[in-house]
Order: C-alpha cells, then structure tokens, then sequence
C-alpha cells in the first residue's frame, strides 16, 4: 500500500506578518482561494485515496488541521508534541504506518509547495514508488533547474549531458549541496548534473527506519519502541520526541546513506518561500503590480500589495512588497524578502511574542 504523509509542522516566518505562530503558512491562502495545506492534498487525488493521506503536525495546529481537511479521517493526523525538524516527523510517521501495515511506502511531501501540473507530477511520483520499492532504497524528486537560484539547495546525480525530461528514470545520486552562491549555482546549472532539492522523498517505511538505525541512532532508538510495544500513547510520543534529537532528514540520512536515488521532475514547481516568490506566481497588472483587496496605486510599478480590511494606496513606490494585517504592516524591498524571517527572531527575542 502506498500512503502520503505530508509535512506541515513549520511556521513560516518568511511570511510575516500573515504567517503567525497561531496560524502559520500552510494554512493561509497565499495563492488563490485554497490553502497550501489543502492544495497538498487534494494534488494527490488519482493517485492516492484520502483514507491513505496523513499528516503531521504540532499539536496545537491539529484542530486547524482537522478544520482545513473534512475529507481527511480524524485519525490520520499525527500530532507532534515538540518541534524537532522533518527527521523525527519522518520517524514517527514511519512507526506508526509500519505498526499498521508492515510493507507500507511512503511518499513524504512538505505541506506548503505549488504544483502546476499535476499529472506529471504523478508520473514521476509512480516512477519514484516502482524504485522505493527495492530493498532499503531511498528516493527524492529533484526539480530541473530553470534559473541559478541561490534560494534551493542541490542534489548532483551521477550523469552526464543533458537530462531527457520526456524519458523518466531514476538516477544515483553522488551528493547534496547546500544553498549555493551565484557564481556556485551557476556552475552548477552549466555541469548539467544538479538539480533543486525539492525536499519530497518515497521510500519504504521499513527502508527509512533502516537507514536510521545506521546513520541516525539517536532517532531510531527513540522512536522504534513505539511499534516495537503498539504503543502510541500522549507519554509514549512525548517521550520519544524528548529523546530524539533535533535534525532534519536531509542532514541525518540522505546525506549519509548510500541507496539514495533521484527522479528528475519539470511540473510547474515552487516552494513559495517568501512574498518574493509570491510576487512572481502572482497575476499582474499592466504595471507588474500584483494587488488583493482595496489598493490603489500612483506612479508604481511592480509591487505585491496584500491590503487587509482597510484602503492602502502607494505613491511612488516600486519594487516593494507591503502585507497589511490588523496589528502589524510589512514594508520591504522586493529583493529583501528572504530577511523577513529576521523580524520574527527579532520578535522573539525582544518579548513581543504577541506579533510573531
């Protein structure tokens, strides 16, 4: 049985001021009129049945969860009680879908990407699950590069030439990098071998859980006594996830382990990482304004304005991206995006935990 397990534990705090800690990305509208989260699911439709859907998350999100996604049975949200990063979320999904069914594979997909085509999509995704199920393999899904982005860290693969888009296939995978310069991603792009780490990974249960024991101890041992014993209770998920250490999956296996392979996919991928990618999925004007609510712009040119329950006008103004909410505006650079995530820390450690 295949089953999907998407990841929507994050905060988002490249989306302030939208993006709170009571309400964080995945569950805002940020393109279009569904949610990320909901998006996420209702992509796997055809190929995986909402009964086989789960996801996991905080705690704390499992009611806005259960509110974003009727379709999905009750049980099938997996409530995280600490935030440890995507490896001890992959353990405990893993545990409990091994518990229930011991030849489960699994696809994990983080809850906030935007996928045009969706029918590719599921090309490569069936090409990934017919590799995930060799013993102990671990497969990822890279993203043909369009443009040397400096935003996406990269996956190299052993091949050399120019990647056949119409031929899916998987490829070996030599080494991951981390988000590179200018100069390193262009490189890159002209070595015809890497592509963007899209942070989606098939494999077996049994395949990740293995490859923990090996290169991730700390994790397995935490987290295999849940099944090991059928037990799934508040004490046993708290202690494990106390036990566990705070890593992500990219950093504690794939890195490591040897059977990691890869399928090239080009469907219309985007993290959304930030208002600046907003900006460029977004429908513009003539003046490359992209605009929600009630805005009216003077002599300005290709800004994203998110207006909330009152009037924002711009004069003068170009390249900037202003987000409006009840208690706090954003006014930044279009370019200056990614350092949105720096007034949330600055929140954080100035005690103004009430605007993160």
């Amino acid at each position: 049985m295949v089953y999907t397990v998407i990841m929507a534990g994050g905060i988002g705090s490249r989306f302030w001021p939208e993006s709170r800690k009571a309400r964080p990305k995945q569950f805002l509208n940020v393109l279009g009129e569904a949610t990320l989260l909901q998006n996420t699911l209702a992509r796997m439709q055809g190929l995986v049945p909402a009964e086989r859907c789960y996801v996991v998350t905080h705690e704390r999100y499992v009611t806005q969860t259960r509110e974003q996604l009727p379709a999905l049975p009750p049980d099938n949200i997996f409530a995280e009680p600490i935030a440890r990063n995507t490896a001890p979320a992959i353990a405990f999904a893993a545990a409990r879908l091994l518990e229930q069914d011991p030849d489960a594979t699994m696809i994990v997909l983080p809850a906030d990407h935007l996928i045009r085509n969706v029918a590719q999509f599921h090309a490569v995704l069936r090409v990934a699950l017919e590799k995930a199920e060799e013993p102990g393999a671990l497969v990822t899904i890279g993203i043909t590069p369009t443009h040397p982005a400096t935003g996406y860290g990269y996956v190299q693969i052993n091949h050399s030439g120019d990647l056949d888009d119409e031929v899916l296939r998987t490829y070996p995978v030599r080494t991951f990098a981390e988000k590179p310069n200018i100069a390193t991603a262009e490189r890159f792009l002209d070595s015809g071998d890497f592509l963007w780490n899209s942070g989606m990974f098939i494999w077996r249960a049994d395949s990740i859980l293995a490859q923990m024991q090996k290169h991730l101890p700390d994790a397995y041992e935490a987290f295999a006594p849940l099944y090991e014993q059928h037990d799934f209770s508040d004490e046993a998920v708290q202690e494990a996830y106390q036990k566990s250490p705070r890593i992500s999956i990219d950093y504690g296996v794939m890195e490591r382990a040897r059977q990691v392979y890869l399928v090239p996919g080009s469907f219309g991928w985007s993290d959304v990482g930030d208002w600046r990618a907003v900006y460029d999925l977004s429908e513009k004007d003539a003046h490359g304004n992209a605009l929600r609510n009630q805005v009216i712009m003077h002599d300005a040119s290709r800004c994203l304005v998110r207006a909330g329950d009152r009037l924002i006008v711009l004069v003068g103004i170009h390249d900037t991206v202003v987000v409006d909410t009840d208690d706090a505006v954003l006014v930044c650079h279009r370019d200056s995006t990614q350092q949105v995530k720096n007034v949330v820390e600055y929140l954080h450690a100035h005690q103004l935990d009430e605007y993160a």
